[in-house]
């Protein structure tokens, strides 16, 4: 932080040394406004991709259940569930990470069971159906997980930006420029005092001749 007043030595050297800590404090301030301002565009697009996904999960799940009540109103509900006992989980999940302009997001890599796990002969192709939907809708939702926290993470990266850009601009740099207005009137004061002991000691000088 800019030092306190008291404890600024008033000289040329000093001037400058702070001048430049100001434009470099200023420098520094624009790249950040700079950076919130692409954070936060860069977020709201994330924001329209996740009510994208949002939609697409909610349709594929109402049309995963209804696909599902028509396999059981065919096979019979505890036909269903005795097959749905035997499917397969999800064998794992990668979780690695992006970066989107500087900022680390997960990215989140499923691995959906594909293969079927029930026969043919005895199934109504409406569970294939409502299989696929589950199964689509799952992917889906490790999609809106994948982009919630992306949102996240640029959130907390906006918020710190956001603080830093306002220190900058209503605590540091004010308090450069408070200090480089005392140096000034320091320096002036000390030139004005320079100029009359010069005045005089001339005025003296002349009355001894």
């Amino acid at each position: 932080m800019a030092e306190r007043l008291e404890d600024v030595k008033p000289t040329r050297m000093e001037l400058l040394r702070i001048r430049k800590r100001k434009v470099l404090a200023e420098n520094g301030h624009d790249l950040l406004s700079e950076k919130k301002d692409a954070l936060i565009n860069e977020f709201f697009k994330i924001v329209d991709q996740r009510e994208e996904a949002r939609e697409e999960l909610e349709e594929t799940l109402e049309e995963s259940y209804e696909k599902l009540t028509e396999a059981q109103m065919i096979m019979g509900s505890a036909e269903v569930e005795s097959i749905a006992d035997g499917s397969v989980g999800m064998k794992d999940l990668k979780i690695s990470s992006d970066n989107i302009m500087g900022v680390k997001v997960p990215e989140i890599e499923p691995e959906v069971p594909e293969e079927k796990f029930y026969g043919y002969a005895d199934t109504s192709v409406k569970l294939d159906e409502a299989v696929e939907e589950f199964r689509k809708a799952l992917k889906l939702s490790l999609e809106v997980a994948e982009i919630e926290g992306k949102l996240t993470k640029l959130a907390d990266e906006i918020e710190k930006a956001k603080r830093r850009v306002n220190a900058l601009e209503y605590v540091y740099i004010p308090k450069l420029e408070a200090t480089i207005k005392y140096i000034e009137r320091q320096l002036e004061e000390r030139e004005r005092e320079d100029f009359f002991r010069r005045k005089k000691i001339k005025s003296m000088m002349e009355e001894e001749n």
